[in-house]
């Protein structure tokens, strides 16, 4: 679905995918790099294009997130969305950690999926410098980002045979899956059944009020 949608809208595509996975929607960043970098290889996108693009639109993500730190401050704490990825707990523990060691939480924040939003609208509302900010994201962007492209595009047959066994392995766990929760539902059924006519499912006796009755 990812790969049809970059297809049919290119770079575009490209961008805008990454930039929703970066303000929230449920696309892991590294997915959307990894499918441009298989797209490039089969010559669908340019290269040279589509990695520039790449880093466009995951920087533009976190400019997003650290000027609605920056602008909102922590009234941002109090949003329902926010509150999902930064609870006021966490940005408590982040912002303190900013005064010492903001560097060092940008350049690993960039890397770790679970912790890249809260950290840098959490680099926002602590007043973190965005030139310091942008610097060191676009440097980890670059490093980190190359790489996954450039993985994907050298090693694109290999990721193919991959994802064939995994949707193999897919199918295999749905029907093992099917096959149990029908099983359950026949042993249920079973049981309810024999406790319907006064006989006890784990005995195969007859229940007290069965033997009275006879």
């Amino acid at each position: 679905m990812l790969e049809t949608f970059i297809e049919e809208f290119a770079y575009l595509g490209i961008f805008l995918t990454l930039l929703g996975g970066s303000l929230g929607l449920p696309i892991p960043e590294e997915l959307p790099i990894v499918t441009s970098g298989v797209l490039a290889h089969q010559l669908v996108v340019r290269w040279w294009i589509a990695l520039p693009v790449c880093l466009v639109g995951v920087l533009s993500g976190d400019v997003v997130l650290y000027w609605v730190g920056h602008h909102w401050g922590e009234r941002i704490l109090e949003w329902p969305l926010v509150r999902r990825v930064l609870p006021r707990r966490r940005a408590e523990w982040l912002k303190a950690r900013y005064r010492r060691y903001g560097v060092r939480i940008v350049f690993a924040a960039r890397h770790v999926m679970g912790l890249r939003a809260a950290a840098f609208l959490t680099a926002g509302i602590a007043r973190f410098s965005f030139w310091r900010f942008f610097l060191v994201d676009a440097g980890a962007a670059i490093v980190g980002v190359s790489l996954q492209f450039t993985l994907a595009y050298l090693f694109t047959d290999q990721i193919e045979r991959i994802l064939i066994d995994v949707h193999r392995a897919e199918r295999w766990a749905a029907l093992v899956l099917l096959v149990a929760v029908a099983a359950g539902l026949a042993i249920a059924a079973y049981r309810r059944a024999r406790r319907d006519v006064g006989i006890d499912p784990a005995t195969g006796e007859a229940t007290d009020t069965e033997k009275d009755d006879v």
